[in-house]
């Protein structure tokens, strides 16, 4: 059986279509958990694509398939529109890994990359924000190290949307 080979790198336009495939199939097992709001974060997570303004976009790849990727942007005001969210590092948004690709260190290995990134760009710190109906995601990133960051927490609806922060001088996990 050959060794699997997990690459992390910058997205290119030839990888549009694909990471929004890859989008969709992470993200649609959550519509059920918000009905009234899934059309419309489908919406966004696809102009996510195409829009804003993250510092990079990440693709990983599995023996040369894209298989996850990742935002990264600089601040709260770049990743949410919401300078008074005062968060002012790196953020990690719409952390993505195909279903059929889960559980073989995809998410980890993106999640190491972003905060190698963020300490190479002389940051203290790189945040994220998840709900409860993730929790496999909660795990993970408890597990590598990211703390509860209470103080940014946000809402959208009912949904309360945690913050996690990672201190990246003191927890090295790369």
């Amino acid at each position: 059986m050959p060794e699997t080979k997990i690459r992390i790198r910058d997205a290119a336009e030839a990888d549009r279509e694909e990471l929004r495939k890859i989008l969709i199939e992470a993200y649609e097992q959550y519509a059920s958990d918000i009905p009234d709001r899934w059309e419309a974060y489908k919406e966004s997570i696809l102009a996510s694509v195409d829009g804003g303004a993250p510092k990079a976009r990440l693709v990983a790849e599995l023996n040369g398939e894209i298989v996850g990727s990742a935002l990264l942007f600089d601040s709260s005001a770049e990743a949410y529109g919401d300078p008074e969210l005062g968060i002012h590092s790196p953020i990690i948004r719409l952390l993505a890994v195909s279903p059929s690709h889960r559980g073989q260190g995809i998410a980890t290995a993106i999640l190491r990359e972003s905060a190698r990134r963020a300490s190479e760009w002389g940051a203290e710190t790189l945040h994220l924000h998840t709900s409860d109906v993730m929790a496999p995601a909660v795990r993970l990133y408890e597990y590598l190290g990211f703390e509860r960051d209470y103080d940014k927490d946000v809402r959208q609806g009912d949904t309360l949307v945690k913050s996690y922060k990672l201190q990246l001088k003191a927890k090295a996990f790369h």
